[in-house]
């Protein structure tokens, strides 16, 4: 068994790396069922229906620009949505993690006399939590490349769901991000492409991959930087359905 300790865990929301300002998470997905008990049952039984989840956040206020305050009061109230990513173990290629769209649904900030100035938010999740992994660790690249292989052992057959965060970016030209697929991990096909990220742009990015579409049993990024110089901060997942 490997157990994680929960001060590696990662917290990415939209292009923000907001690990810094939290001390804890919790990430709770579920779903509804509905009662088909008829006449002559001597026991209840069920049917699964639609999944839900949501997040949970708290940790120290900071009203600097960019920061804990500004983010997320930014987007209370928002129809758009945010990416949000949770790492577990640290932002490593190949670790765990959560990937949600989320509707912030309150955002607190308490000030005891005492003690630290604590912020705290709940966020709904726009279609459902999907447990992943990192295809690409948050580090910074600067020349074209490739991620490393992530073997699933198997292909699966219902689509899945791609996040980008790019934190930072001073590089000058058009990155274009990939999640690509393998059935031998040697002849690679695209699966999911991001929006072109343009030169010194920070942004995120969510993809779906359509349902009873085949994913291979390999995945990896890909990655193609245009222009000559600077490097792009980013961190790429996916998650099977």
């Amino acid at each position: 068994m490997a157990f994680l300790h929960g001060k590696n865990t990662a917290v990415l929301f939209n292009e923000h790396n907001l690990s810094s300002y939290f001390n804890d998470v919790s990430v709770s997905r579920s779903v509804e069922t509905a009662e088909t008990t008829a006449f002559g049952d001597s026991s209840k039984t069920y049917i699964v229906g639609l999944q839900d989840g949501t997040l949970s956040l708290s940790g120290m206020f900071d009203g600097s620009a960019n920061a804990i305050d500004d983010v997320l009061s930014g987007v209370l109230g928002t129809e758009d949505g945010a990416v949000t990513t949770v790492f577990y173990g640290g932002t490593t290629t190949g670790n765990r993690c959560s990937i949600a769209k989320v509707e912030a649904t309150s955002y607190d900030v308490s000030a005891p006399v005492g003690d630290v100035v604590a912020a705290s938010a709940e966020l709904q999740a726009d279609g459902g939590i999907d447990q992943g992994i990192a295809l690409t660790g948050l580090a910074a690249v600067s020349a074209t490349g490739d991620g490393t292989s992530q073997n699933n052992t198997a292909s699966t057959g219902n689509g899945g769901v791609a996040s980008l965060h790019v934190t930072a970016n001073d590089h000058d030209g058009v990155t274009t991000i990939k999640v690509q697929h393998s059935a031998d991990d040697a002849v690679w096909a695209d699966l999911a492409t991001f929006t072109n990220v343009a030169s010194s742009t920070t942004t995120s990015e969510r993809v779906e991959v359509a349902a009873d579409t085949t994913v291979n049993q390999y995945l990896r990024a890909n990655y193609t930087l245009a222009g000559s110089s600077g490097s792009i901060t980013f961190i790429l997942s996916f998650a099977r359905r």
